[in-house]
């Protein structure tokens, strides 16, 4: 299913002079996973056109398969038959969610309408990763759970007895939302899940369109409440899944801060609440323009993006675009580095429970690169420098997006930055060098 990229664990990456080209980014990640979760929920047959090939995607083609769903991935066409609500299998065998906290939080809900005991595990990140978040709401619902500490590895028992919830977060979060409404799908009764800002809203438009009985009004502001009322089979449908905005960032912002870079990224998902590093990026006064912009079939925009180097300010973010961007603060801090003035990461307490920790990872990554970096609770201030010293070290401790990120300011540094740990990279942009090497990256192997 995947392409073999040969992604090595050791790469360093050179100052260059200038990006031309025009990228097609990878497919969208949130995206794809749901896609494939809800059409293994669904009756019938449902085709998925441009999966992302990635392995945090192959983990969940191999849980549902593990769960009796029949995948089959051909010429970049995925067919998914459906099992219906309450429809998967004991597997006989653990499920290895990987290093993908998606997987392991979505899957929960999902498998609590079905009457199986399921047993989730993941690698050495995952499973120091907190689950109680989504254990506590699924737990009132009637799902039974056996872990330590609510970690994985951990045990889930489903029952055909949910029960309708009115689940108030504590937090924002799209993983929390979406196993609430997956397990609501076979609640008897309406469950409502109040967040106290928007999270990503894929799970509702998809849901809206595999014919759940959703209710939602997302909210640019303020709380935001979603109904859910069990019963309802999904129907099988065709999904194409647009370019994912998390891995264009890094061709966006590696455009902006490389001096004489001109690109084209095709064929991106903009949904308002996965799109805040635009809005950021205009705010540092970024040349960004966006093209041929359509609202696909399940309420999603999808544009272009043209990009063009950019001389950069900074400026104050508030803790309001964190849910909107909590993945990009880590490309979005290498473009602070270079800004004229000093840049202000409001409330990214998250950050600390992504596959590291990142709020630490940008902090030690940046300063090691000759970058002033202060942090006052859970905020983060970038002092921005017009000359990255670089010559460092980053052991991004298998995080992808650090990773990538720190490649990105070595195209921009006096010295090549090494950066150990890459090999996470595949997780979610196995064509990431050849195609940053492509449009004038220098990226190259570490013996």
């Amino acid at each position: 299913m995947i392409k073999k990229y040969n992604i090595k664990n050791k790469l360093s990456s050179y100052e260059v002079k200038g990006l031309i080209g025009i990228i097609t980014p990878p497919s969208d990640k949130s995206i794809s996973h749901r896609a494939l979760l809800f059409s293994s929920l669904a009756v019938g047959k449902s085709t998925i056109y441009n999966l992302l090939h990635s392995e945090d995607v192959l983990n969940m083609v191999k849980a549902l398969k593990t769960l009796g769903v029949k995948v089959i991935n051909k010429n970049n066409i995925c067919c998914v038959t459906g099992v219906g609500l309450n429809g998967f299998n004991t597997p006989n065998k653990h499920i290895d969610c990987g290093n993908s906290g998606t997987i392991a939080r979505i899957l929960l809900g999902a498998i609590g309408g079905s009457e199986i005991f399921v047993t989730l595990t993941g690698d050495s990140s995952l499973v120091n990763r907190p689950m109680d978040r989504v254990i506590k709401p699924l737990k009132k619902m009637g799902i039974n759970f056996n872990s330590i500490n609510n970690k994985l590895p951990l045990i889930i028992k489903g029952t055909s007895d949910i029960l309708p919830i009115k689940y108030i977060s504590p937090i924002s979060s799209a993983q929390v939302k979406t196993t609430i409404l997956l397990a609501g799908l076979n609640a008897h009764g309406t469950s409502e899940i109040i967040e106290p800002y928007s999270s990503r809203n894929h799970s509702e438009n998809l849901l809206k369109y595999f014919g759940a009985n959703i209710k939602y009004k997302t909210k640019l502001s303020g709380k935001n409440k979603v109904l859910i009322t069990g019963g309802n089979n999904l129907k099988s449908c065709n999904i194409t899944v647009p370019g994912d905005i998390s891995s264009a960032a890094f061709a966006l912002v590696a455009a902006i801060i490389i001096p004489g870079s001109s690109i084209k990224i095709l064929n991106v998902g903009i949904n308002y609440f996965r799109a805040g590093i635009l809005e950021a990026l205009d705010l540092m006064e970024a040349k960004i323009k966006l093209e041929n912009k359509i609202i696909n079939d399940y309420e999603e925009p999808v544009a272009d993006i043209l990009v063009q180097y950019s001389k950069l300010r900074g400026i104050n973010l508030d803790s309001s675009f964190s849910a909107r961007m909590i993945d990009e603060y880590p490309i979005l801090a290498i473009a602070a580095a270079v800004a004229s003035g000093k840049t202000r990461f409001c409330g990214l307490a998250e950050l600390r429970y992504k596959e590291s920790d990142r709020f630490r990872a940008i902090i030690n990554g940046l300063v090691s690169c000759g970058i002033k970096v202060e942090s006052n609770k859970d905020d983060i201030i970038i002092y921005g420098n017009n000359e990255v010293l670089g010559g460092a070290t980053i052991d991004c401790l298998f995080d992808h997006r650090i990773a990538m990120s720190f490649i990105i300011l070595g195209a921009i540094s006096l010295k090549p930055i090494k950066v150990i740990g890459c090999k996470s990279i595949s997780t979610s942009y196995p064509s990431f060098i050849s195609e940053m090497n492509d449009i004038g990256m220098d990226i190259r192997v570490n013996d």
